[in-house]
């Protein structure tokens, strides 16, 4: 089979999964999402009471018969996510009690490291139409690292500003596609069956990639994360094999304007900001010698020293061993243990890294 040299950037490929995956070159992308078949049919549950199909979907979609086979199909796709994320690239994978927990198996034995599931909570589930048991009100995202040791990129500070200020939870509360952004055929029926929310996707992407990262959904469906991507200034690679779908995708992919640049920059990572030495504090004057440093609650006190120590009584060394040496403890972040006055108030030496000169 012809490898393909280039990625195919920004454009929706008509084809089977599988076969395009295995065209792209290893390593090659940042981010993969992932909405496979939920194995539906098997489950006879794509049918209502009276048998007609649920909106949107018909026998093909959904198209296995027995495990066994979903099970390959699955190994097969999630082989290829393996080989395509680059080392710090993350895989999301979205599914239901149908297959969520055959996925999830496949992925650990795959050498895939799990880093969090996460719960999709639908503010307007679909009934249950048979009426036999619970309203199934969520699904569950798996997100996943190439491996265990896997720098990973996960945008921290931008998930706890998307939450008010508070650390973002593993469970997202997000109603169902509805009104303009569900997408209809000319019957005015559902156009794809799962097609998920752009806030969903929109989240997705901001916690673990950046502008101009490359997206790969190998099941896109009607297009919902190309077209998030785009407007995120990220690159996107969509396979779909429904040639309808692919039309609506690429109609909704022409309509996205991308954010402007200044709406695009993302709150650096720790990983991403620049590591400052203490002592480059003291030698640019930001921190003098004779400096006095307290902890928090100006209990104990210390001296910057010339070549970029502390002395606290007898004590003398870095901020970290002077920090855990007053403290009995067998480590401590001295950039957030020392606080120096200014105006009247303790500030963390920490915030001074960031100081301009």
């Amino acid at each position: 089979m012809e490898i393909v040299r280039e990625l195919p950037l920004d454009q929706v490929i008509l084809g089977d999964a599988v076969r395009i995956m295995r065209m792209l070159p290893p390593a090659s992308v940042h981010c993969i999402f992932a909405d496979p078949p939920y194995n539906l049919q098997l489950r006879g549950e794509l049918r209502r009471p009276d048998d007609s199909l649920v909106d949107g979907v018909d026998d093909d979609w959904d198209r296995f018969t027995d495990f066994a086979a979903y099970d390959a199909f699955t190994r097969d796709w999630l082989s290829e996510c393996h080989r395509l994320l680059r080392k710090d690239g993350t895989l999301w994978v979205i599914g239901t009690y149908h297959n969520i927990f055959r996925i999830g198996a496949i992925l650990q034995e795959l050498g895939f490291w799990i880093l969090n599931d996460v719960v999709w909570r639908k503010a307007n589930p679909m009934p249950n139409f048979r009426g036999r048991r619970f309203t199934n009100a969520h699904e569950t995202l798996i997100w996943a690292a190439p491996g265990r040791d896997a720098r990973y990129r996960f945008n921290y500070q931008a998930m706890k500003a998307l939450n008010d200020d508070v650390q973002m939870r593993s469970d997202w509360y997000f109603p169902l596609c509805t009104g303009a952004e569900r997408l209809r055929n000319a019957h005015g029926l559902k156009l794809h069956p799962t097609q998920k929310p752009e806030a969903l996707l929109h989240r997705v992407l901001t916690a673990c990639t950046g502008p101009g990262d490359i997206v790969l959904d190998p099941f896109l469906g009607t297009g919902t994360t190309a077209a998030v991507a785009r407007r995120l200034s990220r690159h996107y690679i969509g396979i779909e094999r429904h040639p309808a779908y692919v039309e609506a995708a690429l109609g909704r992919v022409r309509r996205v304007r991308p954010a402007p640049a200044g709406a695009l920059a993302a709150t650096p990572t720790k990983r991403e900001t620049p590591r400052v030495p203490f002592g480059s504090l003291v030698e640019r004057g930001i921190l003098p010698a004779g400096t006095l440093l307290t902890d928090r609650l100006g209990r104990v006190q210390a001296v910057v020293v010339a070549d970029g120590t502390v002395r606290c009584g007898d004590i003398q060394g870095s901020i970290h061993q002077v920090g855990a040496a007053v403290q009995h403890a067998p480590s401590c972040n001295g950039w957030t243990f020392w606080h120096l006055e200014r105006d009247g108030v303790l500030v963390a030496i920490d915030g001074l890294r960031s100081a301009p000169g």
